[in-house]
Order: C-alpha cells, then sequence, then structure tokens
C-alpha cells in the first residue's frame, strides 16, 4: 500500500467516525454556511493578480515536521501583506498536522482572500463540512477518486457556491474529469504516490487542456523564474506551500518572493 493509498483508508475512517457525530443538518447550521464564498477563479485571473496560492502546512509525510512554530495568526496576516491571490489550508491532521480550527481561525483574519481547504475529499460531507467552517474552496484529487465521485462531489460544491480545484497528475487523471470547460484545474508536480517532484509534469499536460480552463502549477515551485517560464505555458495559478513554511518567517518569504515575479 502507497501512501496515498494509506492516507485514503484512514480518512474514511476519520470521516465515518465524525460523521457519526456530526449531523448534515447541524453543518448547515453553522454561521459560515450562510456566507458567500469568494470565487477561486476570478481571484487567480483579475488584473493584477499575482496567481499565488500561498499554502500553511505544519508538515508533510515525505518532509516531516517543515514549520512547528509559526502560528495560522502570523502567517495568514503576512500572507495577506505579500498580496497572495488565495490562501490553501491543510486541515489534514494525521498526515499533515492541520485542523479545521486553522482554516477557522484563519477565515476570522482573512475577509478579501478565497481560502482553500486543502484535505483528501473521499466524501461528500466533508464539502458541506468546508463550506461550514468558512472555506471559499475544495480540492478534489483525481488520483483518489472515481470519474463518478470527481462528478457528483464537483456539482454539489458548485451547487454550494464553491470553488473546485480539481488536482490531476497524469493524463489518466485528467481524462477522468468530465466536461472540462471552465473548471480550475491543478496539476500536481508531486506523485502523490511516490511523493517525487518533477516540474515537468505541469508543462507536459498543459498543453492537453483547454484555454477555458484556469490551469494551477502546484508543488516544486522554489523560484521567482519558474513562475515566468509557467506562465508561457499558461499557468496562471502557483500553489506554494513548503517554499515559504519552511522559514522561519512565510509571509515575509511569501512578500519577498511575489515582489521578485511582478
Amino acid at each position: 500500500m502507497n501512501i496515498l493509498e494509506q492516507i485514503v483508508a484512514f480518512k474514511k475512517q476519520e470521516i465515518a467516525k465524525i460523521k457519526a457525530e456530526v449531523s448534515l443538518e447541524k453543518l448547515v447550521k453553522s454561521p459560515a454556511f450562510k456566507r458567500t464564498p469568494l470565487s477561486l477563479k476570478e481571484a487567480l485571473v483579475e488584473k493584477g493578480s499575482t496567481g499565488i496560492i500561498a499554502e500553511f502546512k505544519r508538515q508533510s509525510p515525505s518532509k516531516g515536521i517543515i514549520n512547528a512554530t509559526s502560528t495560522i495568526q502570523e502567517v495568514t496576516e503576512g500572507y495577506l501583506n505579500a498580496n497572495v491571490a488565495a490562501q490553501s489550508i491543510l486541515t489534514d491532521t494525521r498526515y499533515f498536522g492541520g485542523t479545521m480550527v486553522d482554516l477557522m481561525t484563519a477565515r476570522t483574519l482573512n475577509s478579501v482572500r478565497p481560502i482553500l481547504r486543502k484535505d483528501f475529499v473521499v466524501d461528500a460531507f466533508q464539502i458541506v463540512e468546508a463550506k461550514a467552517i468558512g472555506s471559499d474552496a475544495v480540492l478534489l484529487i483525481a488520483a483518489c477518486l472515481t470519474k463518478e465521485e470527481l462528478k457528483n462531489y464537483g456539482k454539489l460544491a458548485t451547487e454550494l457556491g464553491l470553488s473546485v480545484l480539481y488536482e490531476v497528475h497524469s493524463q489518466e487523471e485528467l481524462d477522468k474529469i468530465s466536461d472540462l470547460d471552465g473548471k480550475i484545474i491543478g496539476i500536481n508536480n508531486r506523485n502523490l504516490k511516490t511523493f517525487e517532484v518533477d516540474l515537468e509534469h505541469s508543462i507536459a499536460l498543459a498543453a492537453q487542456i483547454p484555454d477555458s480552463c484556469v490551469k494551477v502549477s502546484e508543488s516544486g515551485i522554489s523560484n521567482p523564474r519558474i513562475i515566468s517560464g509557467l506562465k508561457e505555458y499558461g499557468f496562471q495559478g502557483f500553489l506554494i506551500g513548503e517554499n515559504f513554511m519552511k522559514t522561519d518567517n512565510p509571509g515575509r518569504a511569501c512578500r519577498q518572493f511575489i515582489d521578485q515575479i511582478r
């Protein structure tokens, strides 16, 4: 069993327990559920957008502890000051050290930029939950969902007003997504089965994605010059976490990075 299979298996058990304790009705009645989500697509394509989706990530299965000291408050404020297009927050606890409280805390500080809930969605319950905790967007990973699940979960998220970032790593995974037109497609340069990173994945798959889509390159972006190169292939979004989080001041690192790509 590879790491992705381990994560998905555990996530299904975890969600089953949460569903037994928390009803959908309770989620729908939460205050945050009533707010109108911000558009991730608009944030990425609007004039003057940096295109940077800056991530809050404490740890990962491949790197272990990345940052155990920076708080969600410090990082959120730092990212906003850096003028990010959007914020991504890991809510998986076991493998990435994140919590839903991180996202809810960020939401109280950030009312102007979309927040992506970064997690392994394996159940429709998590999409309703995402809206209930203040998310604007959810991640659907093609590697751990069937074609039918991608379609159904994407439809549910859209009906709830949430943006969807569809994540792929190969042509086979891209083919799972029905009707690509207008969708936000993220190409993960990290193979979730081996955790190896190869930026050529973004470039190789870019030509297979319609121009009507918003293309996002994820993982392994460590140099502002890489952004310029990816833009030539039509990318408008760039998800970066570890490069900022591995420093003692992620917000400052993000600002310095963005200053170099303008």
